[in-house]
């Protein structure tokens, strides 16, 4: 199902996954012009294409080392010129290609395998990224088009009493179901207004440490970084608005820090 989109272009996210606009201090992110599909698989495991179009580049790029894990000792980026609108091309991260340049791609056909990159954080899950650009202009880190959030939140009801059950518990993140929260995910009230909460970098939301902070990364599931014994600071107040007046493509902005919550996934690729 779609979930995002622009100039003609349209992002998928498959039924297991999730997707976030704001989920990293990343410019793209800051500025609404990316989108990170998380596929639900492990990093090794093949990624589905969000998008349909033709490759038209693939390239190994350099990436920090990481200090915490052992990273796939670069990255990658594969560009594509989208069948919807030959003169949008769109920018894919994080995937080790199994594609070559010239091959043609349906939505949710093999691009390659989630890898875990230098770029991320100890708990960052296997994602791709995405941004749809301008064909002069397809690699730098900001210069990509806008996205808008393509599903309907709809009215949202209140927040009532919430459980949790923990699916799975790993040394980097718990997966943690949470029941109680609206079909979207996790509800807030902004500016006197109900809204969602969508995003947010591990390394913004809520307590900050300086090695591996305590985070909420999705709802109805939740991914709940663990954390070392650290000295913590507590992260600037975020400042909500409003779902219905934001320009946001998740209906909602934030100051200092981002909401913490990516909405639950949405049903098949279409």
């Amino acid at each position: 199902m779609p979930v995002a989109g622009v100039d003609g272009v349209t992002i998928h996210c498959p039924s297991e996954g999730r997707y976030a606009f704001y989920n990293s201090p990343y410019p793209a992110h800051r500025l609404s012009t990316g989108i990170d599909i998380y596929p639900g698989k492990g990093f090794g495991e093949a990624a589905g294409s969000p998008v349909s179009g033709r490759v038209t580049l693939v390239r190994k790029v350099r990436a920090p080392k990481a200090r915490q894990f052992r990273d796939h000792g670069h990255d990658a980026v594969i560009l594509l010129e989208s069948r919807e609108n030959p003169e949008r091309v769109i920018k894919i991260l994080h995937v080790e290609p199994s594609v070559q340049e010239g091959d043609v791609l349906e939505t949710g056909q093999t691009l390659g395998t989630l890898l875990r990159s230098g770029y991320f954080g100890y708990s960052t899950a296997p994602h791709i990224h995405l941004e749809v650009r301008r064909p002069g202009d397809p690699l730098r880190a900001r210069g990509g088009l806008r996205f808008e959030r393509l599903q309907e939140i709809g009215n949202i009801p209140e927040l009532g009493s919430l459980e949790a059950f923990v699916h799975r518990s790993v040394a980097e993140y718990a997966e943690i179901e949470i029941r109680g929260a609206s079909r979207w995910g996790l509800q807030c009230e902004a500016g006197g207004a109900l809204g969602v909460l969508e995003g947010g970098s591990h390394i913004m939301a809520g307590w900050e440490s300086t090695q591996t902070p305590l985070r909420i990364e999705r709802a109805p599931s939740a991914c709940v970084e663990k954390r070392s014994p650290t000295s913590l600071r507590r992260a600037p107040k975020a400042a909500w608005r409003p779902a219905e007046n934001s320009r946001s493509p998740s209906g909602m902005s934030g100051s200092g820090c981002q909401p913490v919550c990516i909405p639950r996934g949405i049903p098949g690729f279409s």
